[in-house]
Order: C-alpha cells, then structure tokens, then sequence
C-alpha cells in the first residue's frame, strides 16, 4: 500500500496572505477560495520555496496518508486532520519505503535551513504559538487613538494591549494574532488576523506586561456596496476596557539583530512602519554612548496627514535614527516613492550594503517591494557590486527580510 507524506496547510493560522502561492514556482500546486489555502498532492513537488516566506507557520504542516486529502475535503476544513495511524506492515515494498525516506529527506534538508531566510545572528530567542484559538491569551484594551490626522482618508489606530498577569513574550519584528468575535458567512467562526507588535519586547510602557499595534481601518466600495474588513474596524472600533482574544506570537526571522554594531535599513509604508517603531525604541532604550550602530528609515505615505507616528517621528534625534519621508500625493510636491528617494541617496546606501553589519527590514504594500528591488539593483549596478549575489549572502546570513502583502 502507497504511503506518501502529505504537504498540507494549518487553517487555524493561515492569514490568507497568498504569499505561499506567489512564491510557489511549480503551477496549480497551492491555490485558494474565499475559504482556505489548499496543496494539490498531485502537483506538489516538495521544492520548499513556500516554506520560508511564510509569516505564521501554516504552510510547514505534514501528514503520513494511505491517500491524500482531496482539494474539496481541504477547502471544508477548519482545522487540520489528526495524524492517521499507519503500521510498519502496512508498507508492503521497499521501493514504497523508499519513497517515504527520501520524502522525510526532503524535510531535513528544507527544514535545516541552507538557502532559507535566517534570524540575524545576534537575534533573541522568539517564542512561538504559546497562544491558539483553542487556548487564547485574553488582553485588556488601555488605549486606542487615531495617529493619522482627523482630516486623512486613512484611519490608522494605535492600540494597546495589557495581558494582565498572563505571561505573552514577544520581540521586535514578531506578529500576533487577533480573533474577532462573531461568525462569517458560512456561519463559522471569523478568521485570525496577524498584527505586526509596534513596541519593544519590554512593553509599550517600559517594563510593563503591554504591547501595541498599528492598525489601519479598512473600507472599500466596489459597485455601490461598502464592505467592511472584519478585523480591522473591529479593532479600531474597541474601547478602553473591552478585552481581545490573542494568539501567538509569530515569526522566527524577521527580528531585531542586537549587537551594538547592527545598521538597520527599515523601508515601509503605511502600518508596515509596526515593526520599525518597535525596533527603533529598542534601540533608543538600550542604547549606549559610543554604540556605532545607526536607523535608516524609507517611510512612504500619500500625504503627510496619512502617514502615521508623524508628529512623533519629528522628535526622535538625528543621532538615532535617520528619516527620509516620502509622498506620493502631497499638494505642490513632485509625486516621490521610498524607492525613488533612495536612489537619491544611492551613494550613501552603497556604502551601508558594503558593511557586514547592515541588515534590510521591509515591510509594507507588495507593490512596494517591486520598486524597492529595482532601486538595489540599480544602486549595486552603479558601484560594482552584484545585487543578486549580495541579497543572497544577506538572506543566509540573516540580513536580508521581506514583509509584505
């Protein structure tokens, strides 16, 4: 009897973020409906490109199975099967055996970490899915404020969470998860949401139990129908008092290196600028007199009544971190994105990317990452340096790191 290892995704974490099916290179063998992320058995070849990039774990799941899951049974699902109990006398040919090792083989080498995106080496130790939806951390609302000015057509939130006396270690970079209450469509219970955490490891507040998120409203329309995202007005809509179901965290390499030495190139827009904010107050917390290490943020926004943390970002000191602020659709200004100023600093980046110790953080829209790619690209053309190369020595070595969506 055939007996194969089945390449399956975790609905209960999944985010719906398609990041899985982007990176896939083989054709048909991830897909979505308006329900799940599935693996067609047939066409998936264990290459484990999707392994990596994914922000929540949900794609790094396997079952041993006489016969594969079908795409209709995982389309239904709300959580992953229970492992089927398999007898050695089961398989009855070596050659099926065979077949079982070099698929666990597969696994070694994808999960060992050659050619995958890695933790700065200096990172600290995250702790992952202490949390579940099964087994939520329950957090207190002790603020929630609009950053983005009354005026701006993007509503962003900053929101903050106490847990209490409920222990919920998280880092720089790390994400968690939010259920909102209520059931969806299909009468089922809503999906998680993922967050980036937009304070330092020690709290919102300095060494209080308290984390803080960057949360934008969204609404569109589209035929005269206004839709409402789930989550997100949820969350801009608490109050103080109201509690949140947490799960988490999440994240394993998109983290704060912590030796003095590390110069951090953090390029975003919008709430992508989360996980920066949390990095630059580390920073500033731990930060000792004659620590080499500098900030280099790219911050893109339309205007800058939509660009969130503005007012406190103008007092933050040069000697911290440097800003360079970019608008799309300021009135009077030329139309500038992040990738279009940083070559206007091309010199300067070039010298950065020279040194062992700078380390890329972006986060933010997907579009941006396209820009932002060409830039380097240029930037390395320009000064003798192969961009390809030099991205992939950074990504192994921990010092390169894509978050978008």
């Amino acid at each position: 009897m055939s007996v194969i290892r089945q390449h399956l995704i975790d609905p209960e974490i999944c985010i719906r973020c398609n990041t899985c099916e982007e990176t896939c290179p083989v054709e048909g063998a991830i897909e979505h409906d308006e329900n799940n992320y599935v693996v067609n058995a047939d066409i998936c070849n264990y290459c484990m490109k999707c392994i990596a990039p994914c922000p929540t774990g949900a794609i790094d799941n396997w079952r041993t199975v006489k016969t594969p899951y079908p795409l209709v049974e995982q389309y239904g699902w709300d959580e992953l099967p229970d492992e089927q109990e398999i007898s050695d006398t089961e398989v009855t040919s070596s050659a099926e055996q065979a077949k079982e090792v070099e698929a666990n083989t597969i696994l070694a080498v994808a999960h060992s970490g050659e050619g995958q995106v890695l933790p700065p080496f200096s990172a600290a130790h995250p702790f992952i899915n202490i949390y579940t939806r099964e087994n939520p951390a329950i957090a207190r609302v002790v603020g929630n404020y609009r950053i983005t000015e009354p005026d701006s057509t993007s509503d962003i939130h900053h929101i903050i969470l106490d847990f209490g006396t409920t222990t919920f270690p998280v880092l720089e970079g790390q994400c968690i998860g939010v259920v909102p209450p209520g059931e969806d469509a299909r009468g089922k219970p809503h999906q998680m949401r993922l967050y980036s955490v937009a304070s330092p490891r020690d709290g919102e507040r300095p060494n209080h139990n308290n984390l803080s998120l960057t949360v934008k409203r969204v609404v569109t329309e589209e035929n005269g129908i206004t839709t409402r995202g789930v989550a997100s007005n949820y969350l801009c809509d608490l109050e103080r008092g109201d509690t949140v179901q947490v799960t988490g965290a999440f994240g394993s390499t998109f983290l704060m290196p912590n030796h003095p030495e590390a110069n951090l190139i953090t390029i975003c827009t919008g709430t992508g600028s989360a996980p920066f904010r949390a990095m630059t107050e580390r920073r500033r917390r731990k930060r000792k007199h004659g620590d080499p290490g500098k900030i280099w943020l790219f911050f893109g926004a339309r205007t800058r009544g939509e660009l969130p943390y503005f007012g406190p970002l103008q007092k933050l000191p040069d000697s911290l971190i440097r800003k360079d602020l970019c608008f799309s659709r300021e009135r009077d200004q030329p139309k500038e994105y992040v990738q279009d100023r940083m070559l206007t600093c091309a010199d300067e980046l070039a010298e950065w990317l020279r040194n062992e110790h700078t380390y890329v953080f972006l986060c933010g829209l997907k579009s941006m990452e396209v820009g932002v790619e060409a830039a380097f690209q240029k930037i390395c053309d320009d000064h003798g340096m192969d961009w390809q190369e030099l991205r992939r020595q950074m990504r192994v070595a921990g010092r390169y790191h894509v978050e978008t969506y």
